[in-house]
């Protein structure tokens, strides 16, 4: 249950708008804003940290980070670039893609809200 949690936790992830492809996702990702249901979340309740991140590599791979856990795992994208499918402990997580471009990415998953993430890397 804790691995599950923590994949939710930090699998916020997903995109589309202009139809960016992996490429563009490849890279180290800074979760800067959580919405649910409407209200804005502080990253330092929710996570207890403000480091929060996601990176993604081309063969794959990806690895979240929250404060100073880490899970590793595989990502993928749909054929239509709308759905990022991000696995982690044989867990398949799946995130809408609101937005994607190569500086910004916003996704949705049900039961974690609105994610805003910002490439650093």
């Amino acid at each position: 249950m804790r691995k599950i949690i923590f994949l939710l936790l930090i699998s916020l992830t997903a995109f589309t708008v202009n139809a960016q492809t992996s490429k563009e996702l490849v890279g180290k990702w800074q979760l800067v804003k959580l919405t649910k249901k409407g209200k804005e979340k502080s990253l330092q309740d929710v996570y207890k940290t403000d480091q929060v991140f996601q990176v993604f590599t081309d063969d794959g791979k990806f690895q979240g980070i929250v404060g100073d856990k880490t899970a590793k795992g595989r990502w993928k994208l749909s054929k239509d670039n709308d759905v990022l499918t991000i696995t982690v402990d044989l867990i398949p997580v799946k995130f809408q893609i609101d937005y994607f471009d190569k500086g910004k990415r916003i996704i949705t998953h049900e039961q974690l809200g609105t994610l805003e993430y910002k490439k650093v890397k």
